[in-house]
């Protein structure tokens, strides 16, 4: 979708493919446990969005916070608390999900990511396999932080973040956070009559980033609150995602956003295309190279993934999810890329037909060597 044409959440709402939300223990717990009726009623929502031939994946907190019940754990938790509580919490919460989504004869697949999974490439590649099977399956994936293994430094911080990540994981088209507020307030509604509310926020300002740092801060309870709402707009942003911050505390939220809800709106600062042209093209320091005939060539420049019948031979010792230049057998450097397999794989499976990789590797993956979403071309030949 073009982000400049956007200007209201329910327009961004209606031109996404792929979307990600966002569900915060304030919104879907209360002192009695999940309140399932509104439970049933955002998976009601979020059915009709597949129906429309739409993909959803939900980020989910609410572990701690029902594991500490079932626990009898009272006061302020010691980080191994907090952990027992996830553990014991999170099969209530993925249970409570699998009810709600029951009706409409969809399952759900839980995934659980520390933040090692987004910044190593190759836990990076793994996930981001594993949410695209799933969604190809039918199913929802249900995300949450594992709670259980990470620590302070190897944490997300909050679920905000995490669901901005998972939006870079999956190239979604936008993020739905559903807050116990409206949207963005230039100050905090509940203590100021006069705060004014910001329907559409064109680009993250020191001005935004100060006012949701401040007073705004408390606003959405919950671990994160609206200043880690704007940290991960800028992260889902910088991956061409834009966001939407919407009240999720009555029945049918998303529905509500569709029929013209108040709510914000903040566009992404680049386009997907751009983000991951710079990100592939730009930041990544190739590793090795793989060289591809001329048959090769001209099916990337149609859009073609590579596959491993066109390769010749690799150079260098690389390894899965590392950046790579793809040459020519003239020596033309036409385009860099995240390679699928190691160096030793690739020269294994080279010239071969992709029905001969599981045979040859010994197990079954994709063939792709580079998948088109992971590879980055010059214009043109020429160029």
């Amino acid at each position: 979708m073009s982000e400049r044409s956007l200007t209201t959440a329910q327009d961004a709402l209606a031109a996404a493919r792929r979307l990600v939300v966002k569900v915060g223990s304030a919104v879907l717990c209360d002192e009695a446990g999940v309140k399932e009726r509104w439970l049933s009623s955002l998976c009601a929502d979020i059915a009709a969005l597949r129906a429309e031939d739409r993909e959803v994946v939900v980020v989910t907190s609410g572990a701690i916070a029902l594991g500490r019940r079932r626990l009898d754990l009272a006061g302020a938790l010691r980080l191994d608390e907090k952990q027992a509580a996830s553990a014991a919490g999170q099969t209530a919460l993925v249970g409570a999900w699998q009810r709600a989504f029951d009706p409409f004869g969809i399952n759900v697949a839980q995934i659980l990511l520390t933040l090692d999974d987004t910044e190593n490439r190759q836990r990076y590649l793994n996930a981001r396999a594993t949410f695209a099977t799933l969604l190809e399956l039918g199913a929802v994936p249900l995300v949450n932080e594992n709670d259980t293994i990470a620590t302070a430094e190897i944490r997300y911080g909050d679920n905000d973040r995490l669901a901005a990540h998972a939006a870079q994981i999956i190239g979604a088209d936008l993020l739905v956070i559903l807050s116990d507020i409206d949207g963005f307030y230039d100050r905090d509604p509940r203590r100021n009559s006069g705060a004014e509310h910001h329907a559409l926020i064109e680009s993250l300002s020191p001005e935004i980033e100060r006012a949701a740092g401040g007073a705004n801060a408390s606003a959405g309870i919950g671990s994160g609150g609206m200043a880690s709402k704007i940290v991960a707009a800028k992260i889902a942003g910088a991956s061409g995602c834009a966001t939407v911050i919407a009240a999720g505390l009555d029945e049918r939220p998303i529905s509500a956003i569709a029929t013209g809800a108040r709510a914000t709106l903040i566009l992404a600062q680049q386009s997907r295309e751009s983000a991951r042209r710079r990100w592939i093209g730009g930041r990544l320091k190739p590793c090795g190279e793989i060289i591809i005939d001329a048959g090769a060539a001209k099916a990337l420049f149609s859009g073609a993934s590579l596959l491993p019948a066109g390769v010749l031979r690799v150079v260098g010792d690389f390894q899965r999810g590392d950046a790579v230049t793809v040459k020519t057998t003239d020596g033309d450097a036409i385009g860099q890329g995240l390679s699928s397999f190691g160096a030793l794989e690739i020269a294994a499976i080279a010239r071969k037909k992709s029905e001969e990789v599981e045979a040859i590797l010994g197990y079954r993956r994709r063939p792709a060597v580079i998948e088109k979403d992971d590879l980055v071309l010059r214009r043109s030949r020429d160029e």
